[in-house]
């Protein structure tokens, strides 16, 4: 339905004349006549009061499909920091409904999880800033630094804190449900080897192994981070080199080679790797991964000028692959937003 009819099919239903909604949007009676007969359409100002006259949200005045508005709500939080409070409470009362309907509900789930996480990653910035001022302040006191551990993922001295056992228990439940899935199995080993209980990933492993739909590649890595939670280091090593020697072009094997060296701190070793890597992925657009993982280490080295142009790959990546700007993802702003600050450093 066009925009005017939509207007005036809600006016009626509002009990409103031309002259009442005129008045209660402060124009003229006329203007809205010209919208309910296509001969003009309303600023794009006006829509967040029209939809407040007619109790209806912005996207009922233009009838979208679910879909539709099920795309609108992602871009939108992909674009968005933080979502102003009326649009979070718009987007999680429709979110709600669609739960209910079983055309929508898988996405529908999906999407309120990102709704809920995208609110609390935007207030765990807040308490990020002013935890770390409060620290700053008075840093030889105990106060905010478990805060940090929540919201920038710092460290935790107390294993019965930082230990995973939670996350495994959940995987495991997900996995005996799902026997004949694979990637769940790759989120409870991930978590079983961070806590280095080397002897139950094996187990897994060997059950991940025998699925049809295993990585071939991660059979191998996982057997090489098993050997490291056990402290084996040369075992996996040679692990990684078999593997690197058997397929020296593939850009998985690579990307994960770089990923082990990294965790082992031999970072000139996976730089090389992720810079193979990414020049070997033939996908377009590609992931920054690789990219970031660069950056990660050039900063960690100290190399800040490195790091920084890295960035600038990134930055080329993200609008010129990917097509994206300020404007349509958050992630350019974050990009640049990393670059002045290891610019400042350099």
């Amino acid at each position: 339905m066009e925009l005017g009819k939509k207007i005036k099919q809600l006016r009626f239903k509002a009990g409103l004349t031309q002259e009442q909604l005129a008045s209660k949007l402060g124009i003229g009676a006329q203007s809205v006549s010209k919208w309910e007969n296509a001969v003009a359409m309303p600023d794009i100002t006006a829509l967040p009061l029209l939809a407040e006259i007619f109790g209806v949200s912005i996207d009922d005045l233009f009838d979208l499909t679910t879909e539709q508005r099920l795309n609108r709500i992602e871009n939108r939080m992909d674009a968005e920091e933080e979502l102003p409070a009326d649009i979070f409470r718009e987007f999680e009362s429709f979110l709600q409904a669609e739960l209910k309907d079983e055309t929508h509900q898988k996405r529908a789930t999906s999407l309120i999880a990102y709704l809920y996480w995208h609110r609390m990653n935007a207030e765990a910035k807040k308490a990020s800033r002013y935890a770390k001022e409060a620290i700053r302040r008075a840093p030889g006191e105990k106060d905010c630094q478990w805060i940090l551990g929540k919201t920038d993922n710092h460290a935790v001295w107390d294993w019965n804190i930082a230990n995973h056992s939670r996350a495994i228990r959940f995987w495991r439940e997900v996995v005996e449900k799902d026997p004949d899935i694979a990637l769940p199995y790759m989120y409870l080993l991930d978590n079983l080897i961070a806590d280095h209980r080397a002897d139950e990933a094996e187990r897994w492993l060997d059950r991940y192994c025998a699925l049809e739909k295993a990585n071939p590649v991660m059979k191998r890595v996982y057997r090489a981070y098993i050997a490291l939670s056990r402290f084996d280091e040369p075992a996996g090593d040679r692990i990684m080199e078999d593997l690197l020697a058997e397929q020296p072009e593939d850009d998985a094997v690579l990307f994960e080679t770089a990923q082990y060296y990294a965790a082992k701190a031999d970072y000139e070793t996976a730089i090389a790797c992720y810079e193979r890597a990414f020049a070997a992925d033939p996908r377009r657009p590609r992931f920054t991964d690789a990219l970031m993982g660069i950056a990660d280490i050039y900063e960690i080295m100290g190399d800040y000028g490195n790091a920084a142009k890295t960035y600038d790959r990134i930055l080329d990546l993200l609008e010129n692959e990917w097509g994206l700007s300020e404007e349509t993802d958050t992630s350019v702003t974050a990009a640049k937003e990393e670059k002045a600050r290891l610019l400042a450093m350099a």
